[in-house]
């Protein structure tokens, strides 16, 4: 079993930066793709940014020039640093992992709790 911890949510003001972390535990041979995704209130949940194994990084259009996602291979631990907030930003954010248990297996994808980011004056 792999489990992901996300943290770093909060209340912010527009404007205002913030930074989630997501560590992943477990039964780990490797990862493959590390991503966050968000869901707001009676919306569906949607890719924020993803980076591969090698760094190669994908952000939605609402993140590009204001998020950075990056990642500690050796921590196993993926980060989404947030600058210039909206409230529009505001949601549950989830941290997704796609694991390998051994060489062998096909990648899994796994889900972290989700952490609440609120963007409000």
């Amino acid at each position: 079993q792999v489990h992901l911890v996300e943290s770093g949510g909060g209340l912010v003001q527009p404007g205002g930066s913030l930074r989630l972390s997501c560590a992943a535990s477990g039964r780990i041979g490797s990862i493959e793709t590390m991503g966050w995704y968000r869901q707001a209130p009676g919306k569906q949940r949607e890719l924020v940014a993803d980076i591969t194994t090698g760094g190669r990084t994908n952000y939605a259009d609402s993140g590009k020039a204001r998020f950075t996602i990056s990642r500690d291979n050796a921590k196993n631990t993926v980060y989404l640093q947030m600058n210039s907030l909206k409230p529009e930003d505001t949601a549950v954010y989830y941290c997704n992992a796609a694991v390998r248990s051994w060489s062998w297996t096909p990648p899994v994808d796994y889900w972290g709790q989700g952490t609440q980011v609120t963007v409000s004056s």
